[in-house]
């Protein structure tokens, strides 16, 4: 019986890939008249990828967390003023924006009606387990995991009338953590929540989509630079007895080093997103990411605890405790 364990294995992922096979000489997706919401349209990614959208074709409601900043104003102008890009308020913690955004939604379907929800906004910080607060805890769980969920749930009627897509902005990080645990930490979250909903959406023909982007610190402006000296002075006494000035300048240092090392080529995940809208036959997860950072997460994924935990301590040996 085990024997043909292998056997049996190979033509399950045939009968997997063979219909999406198929699915891929289908004819491609008609923008026009299709409506898409992305949340996180300040900059980064969600700003790339609405004006993308738009220049394909499709009604692009750009959710902004500060509809009159700059990048609000940079997208509009960008757009050229276009009826088909509208930018409106979307703090996606507060459920009255949430609300608000799905009563604009329906007031200016197109045609063709509702077609995609992008979960893109997010936000990121640095410190080991003990140097933050419950506050930014529950904060970081309300942007990027309940941010996701609230406007998951506000749209999906509409997206289960039109059989449409969700697109969800995770990371590589959510199979490990380097520095940023507690980014790591709602990531993992919401894939498994995503895991849950693209199962119970088959059957009402709606495509759920994970976007597992790697380094890409540079493009976007969800991570800069962190400061030594300000995460010092945060720190708690209780913290600060534990820890010393030059450990954590040190853990400063290894995390920007990283952060240096980013792609400044936001485009490549912005041509997953678009994929993952538009294929007739999208994947459930886009890994984009460099050779070496699926490596990581192949070692992550596959290999025992005690591996993994080897390589990110390896990686951080330079970094102690005087």
């Amino acid at each position: 019986m085990w024997a043909a364990a292998p056997l049996l294995l190979l033509l399950l992922l045939l009968v997997a890939l063979l219909p999406r096979r198929w699915r891929r000489g289908a004819a491609p997706l008609e923008p026009a008249g299709r409506a898409v919401l992305i949340t996180g349209c300040d900059s980064g990614f969600g700003h790339l990828l609405a004006l993308r959208l738009h220049r394909l074709g499709f009604t692009v409601f750009a959710g902004c967390l500060r509809p009159g900043g700059e990048g609000a104003r940079r997208l509009q102008q960008e757009a050229g003023g276009a009826g088909r890009l509208r930018v409106l308020r979307l703090d996606v913690t507060r459920a009255r924006d949430v609300l608000a955004a799905k009563e604009l939604v329906l007031s200016h379907l197109p045609e063709r009606g509702f077609w995609g929800l992008v979960n893109n906004a997010g936000i990121s910080t640095f410190g080991e387990t003990g140097w933050l607060s419950m506050e930014k805890y529950e904060q970081f769980a309300d942007v990027n995991l309940l941010g996701s969920i609230r406007t998951t749930l506000a749209f999906l009627p509409l997206l289960r009338k039109y059989k449409g897509r969700i697109v969800f902005m995770s990371s590589i990080i959510a199979y490990f953590a380097l520095g940023n645990g507690i980014y790591s930490m709602t990531k993992a979250a919401i894939e498994r929540f995503c895991d849950a909903l693209r199962l119970e959406m088959k059957k009402f023909g709606v495509q759920v989509c994970i976007i597992q982007p790697g380094n890409y610190a540079r493009s976007t402006k969800i991570q800069p630079p962190v400061s030594a000296e300000e995460i010092w002075n945060e720190l708690s006494e209780e913290e600060k007895a534990v820890y010393n000035q030059e450990y954590v300048q040190e853990r400063a240092n290894f995390f920007n080093s990283i952060l240096s090392e980013g792609s400044a080529n936001g485009n490549e995940v912005v041509d997953a997103m678009v994929d993952a809208l538009t294929s007739p036959a999208p994947k459930a997860r886009y890994m984009v990411a460099k050779l070496k950072e699926k490596a990581l997460v192949f070692v992550c994924a596959f290999f025992p605890t005690v591996v993994m935990d080897c390589v990110l301590s390896y990686a951080m040996s330079k970094v102690k405790l005087a």
